[in-house]
C-alpha cells in the first residue's frame, strides 16, 4: 500500500512539473507576444498619422472642405476619418491561436516551434462616418482586415478581396513601417471603393418613432460590403 502511494505521489508531482513548466513556457511566450502587438500597433498608429497628414496636405490643395483626419481613442483603438469613411483599428489584448488548418497553422514555419502558434491581433473595421457622428447605432460596420502578429515580430494579414494583398511566406514576412503602411492604405483604398448604395424606395415607406427619436434615418445609404478572402497564402 505504502509502494503504491509513493508511485501516486511521484505521478502527482511529475504532472504538477508538466503543467508548471507548460504554464511557464506559455505564459513567457504570449507575454512577449502581447509586447511585439504592443509595439507594432503604437508604429501603425505612428503611420496612420503620418499618412493622414500626407494625404491631408495633398487633398486640401485641391478641396479644403475633404477631412482627412486621424483620431486617437485610447491606448488600443484610433481612427482615421476620410470624406465619408472611418476606418476604426483596435488592439486585441488576448492572444489567440487557431485551429491546425486555418491560415499560417499548416505552414512549416509554423509547425517548428509551437511559440509560432500564437498570435496577437490588431482589427481594422470599415464604418460610415455619420454612423459614429451621430450615433446610429444600428448602422453596420465591416472588418476589413486583421494583422496577426507572433513572438518573432513575423506577420500574417487576412481579411476582403479588396485589399488586394501579396502572397507572402510568413517565414520572411517580418512587421516592418511600410508593411504597415501598405497596410493602411490598402484598408483606405479598399473603404474608399466600396460605394454607398440607397435602398429601395419600397422599403423605406414607413418609419418608427424609435428610428426618428434615434436619429435612425431609414432613408440613409448603406455599404454594399466586401467579399471576404482567408488570407495570404502562407507560401513553402
Amino acid at each position: 500500500m505504502a509502494a503504491a502511494e509513493e508511485i501516486t505521489a511521484e505521478v502527482a508531482i511529475e504532472r504538477l512539473a508538466l503543467i508548471s513548466e507548460g504554464l511557464k513556457q506559455k505564459a513567457t511566450a504570449k507575454q512577449a507576444i502581447f509586447r511585439n502587438t504592443s509595439a507594432a500597433f503604437e508604429l501603425l498608429r505612428q503611420v496612420s498619422m503620418e499618412l493622414t497628414l500626407e494625404l491631408s496636405r495633398r487633398i486640401t490643395a485641391i478641396d479644403s472642405t475633404v477631412v482627412i483626419e486621424y483620431r486617437p481613442i485610447n491606448e488600443m483603438e484610433f481612427h482615421i476619418r476620410f470624406s465619408g469613411d472611418l476606418l476604426m483599428f483596435v488592439m486585441h489584448s488576448n492572444i489567440v491561436t487557431f485551429p491546425d488548418d486555418y491560415g499560417p497553422m499548416p505552414s512549416k514555419y509554423v509547425g517548428e516551434d509551437f511559440r509560432r502558434r500564437f498570435f496577437g491581433h490588431i482589427m481594422a473595421y470599415n464604418f460610415m462616418a455619420d454612423s459614429i457622428k451621430y450615433q446610429r447605432l444600428n448602422d453596420p460596420g465591416y472588418l476589413v482586415g486583421r494583422l496577426l502578429i507572433n513572438i518573432e515580430n513575423h506577420y500574417f494579414i487576412e481579411g476582403v478581396k479588396e485589399l488586394e494583398l501579396p502572397d507572402i511566406n510568413m517565414a520572411d514576412n517580418m512587421l516592418t513601417h511600410d508593411a504597415l503602411k501598405l497596410f493602411v492604405e490598402s484598408a483606405m483604398i479598399a473603404a474608399v471603393n466600396n460605394d454607398l448604395i440607397a435602398p429601395p424606395l419600397q422599403e423605406i415607406q414607413k418609419i418608427t418613432v424609435k428610428q426618428k427619436i434615434e436619429n435612425q434615418q431609414v432613408s440613409r445609404g448603406s455599404k454594399l460590403g466586401f467579399s471576404f478572402y482567408s488570407g495570404q497564402h502562407h507560401l513553402e
